[in-house]
């Protein structure tokens, strides 16, 4: 089975994530986990270790288990990266090449395939910045897992919402399928 490293993000669809690391371990996949210090706003690091039986990245500069620093070593480890909810401002991030946290450190180092499930505020979704930085990102080859339409956390209703557990995790079997 692959080693996944699983990225999450700041948004309240983080309580999703864990649904989702559920089904990887279920599969037999290795999972470990890195959080935004804004993700630990929203579910803990805690939640991530339990199922995966895995430590949880949270503080890029940690002491490393081992000589090698905790991002490269996730970095390399990795045979896919999921960020799910990904965040406009990690898209961003990791648009412009920006490691100011573990997981965009991580994401800029690896040289795994990423799958993004983008989770965010309608107008947040359409504005012309995230548009272009998903165009951006896609033809660089990360995979996007569009958000679905519905009732939001902010009380709206439109396109946004992290896609389903179930969504994410069969669109990283078909990119670990491809890989093989």
């Amino acid at each position: 089975m692959a080693k996944i490293l699983f990225g999450v993000t700041g948004s309240i669809a983080a309580y999703k994530a864990a649904e989702l690391a559920r089904l990887f371990v279920r599969a037999g996949h290795e999972v470990k986990a890195v959080m935004t210090p804004s993700a630990v706003k929203f579910v803990t690091p805690l939640t991530f270790m339990t199922l995966t039986k895995n430590p949880v990245g949270v503080d890029e500069f940690a002491l490393p288990e081992e000589w090698k620093p905790g991002h490269i070593s996730l970095a390399e480890w990795a045979d896919l990266v999921v960020v799910a909810p990904a965040s406009a401002n990690t898209l961003a991030k990791l648009r412009y090449g920006l490691a100011d946290n573990y997981l965009t450190s991580v994401l800029l180092a690896t040289k795994a395939p990423i799958l993004a499930a983008p989770a965010m505020n309608t107008g947040m979704w359409e504005n012309p910045a995230t548009q272009e930085n998903l165009q951006v990102l896609a033809a660089r080859g990360v995979e996007i897992v569009e958000p679905d339409e519905g009732e939001l956390a902010c009380g709206t209703s439109g396109k946004g919402r992290m896609s389903e557990p179930e969504a994410v995790f069969a669109a990283a079997e078909k990119l670990l399928k491809g890989a093989q």
